[in-house]
């Protein structure tokens, strides 16, 4: 059986520049739209060029007791120094909760491969 784990990789994203960051407001209300942050390179800056760059990232959620994550969103930077054009690994997505769980996010830098991050949040 093949496995993608051993290839997925961890880090905290303060001292990490590809480990993806999930931000989210302190308080989550039930039913209640609001933004999450995606970003790569927060404290420390990923370079975004043709040759190394991040070429996506996508956001899951795992209700609590549930047994598979749900996929929310999926972001693809398509330019990295094609002329004058960068793209920069940033996206803002609004969600509505129901119930506490956790975001899971992954990055693909397409030199250093996958990485992943979490964040459990708390729905009253």
């Amino acid at each position: 059986m093949s496995t993608l784990a051993g290839y997925i990789q961890t880090a905290d994203w303060k001292k990490e520049k590809h480990a993806p960051v999930i931000e989210v407001p302190e308080v989550i209300k039930v039913g209640e739209a609001f933004k999450v942050a995606l970003s790569v390179g927060k404290e420390i800056a990923h370079p975004n060029t043709l040759e190394h760059h991040i070429a996506y990232m996508t956001l899951f959620f795992v209700a609590e007791g549930a047994k598979f994550p749900v996929q929310l969103a999926h972001v693809e930077f398509n330019a990295h120094g094609e002329g004058d054009l960068i793209a920069e690994p940033f996206a803002k997505v609004m969600v509505k909760l129901n119930q506490s769980g956790k975001f899971i996010a992954m990055s693909y830098c397409n030199i250093h491969g996958l990485w992943e991050n979490e964040l459990d949040v708390v729905v009253s």
